[in-house]
């Protein structure tokens, strides 16, 4: 779903606890565009299956994947494809009591995109920077803000014949310099 369609709202405890996986995040992108089952998944990730389910029934649990109707195989057997529900989209990480799940989420999400680039082959790359800055809170504030507004605003194009991409924005506070 892309992001400008998505409301912030405030991420749970719970929330974080299901997204602080880097295979989660992977399956919610494999099953962004199409539903897959279980054995699919397991082989997109190269997971056995049982792993892999033990993340699928924790996103099936936080609501960031739905189950769509059994159907059947191609050899017949019946089976269960999920599909992301696009509710991970818009989630806001405020002031935690647990700030150390905070940063596994932020970990999660740089490893999963770290794992797709790799699984996409040494060609995948469009474009890359990485740069300091120093700036205040209010600063900090709009240069979020605007970049936010920016991504939505290229996500709600969603050229059905453009090429699938994936990116990720991070802003994050450098450790203080030594003597």
């Amino acid at each position: 779903m892309p992001a400008g369609e998505q409301v912030e709202r405030e991420a749970t405890v719970a929330d974080l606890k299901a997204l602080a996986h880097p295979v989660r995040w992977r399956i919610l992108r494999l099953c962004l565009d199409e539903a897959l089952t279980n054995q699919q998944l397991a082989t997109h990730l190269g997971l056995s299956p049982a792993t892999t389910l033990r993340h699928v029934r924790a996103l099936l649990k936080a609501d960031f994947l739905a189950a769509e109707p059994v159907r059947s195989g191609a050899k017949g057997a019946l089976e269960r494809p999920y599909r992301a529900t696009g509710r991970q989209w818009g989630l806001a990480v405020a002031d935690l009591a647990d700030p150390e799940l905070a940063q596994r989420l932020d970990l999660a999400v740089l490893a999963a995109h770290r794992d797709e680039l790799l699984a996409a082959g040494p060609d995948s790359g469009r474009d890359l920077t990485r740069g300091v800055l120093r700036l205040g809170p209010a600063a900090q504030a709009e240069l979020s803000k605007r970049l936010k507004d920016l991504l939505a605003e290229f996500a709600d194009r969603d050229e059905p014949d453009g090429e699938p991409l994936s990116y990720v924005w991070s802003l994050v506070a450098r450790p203080p310099q030594g003597p």
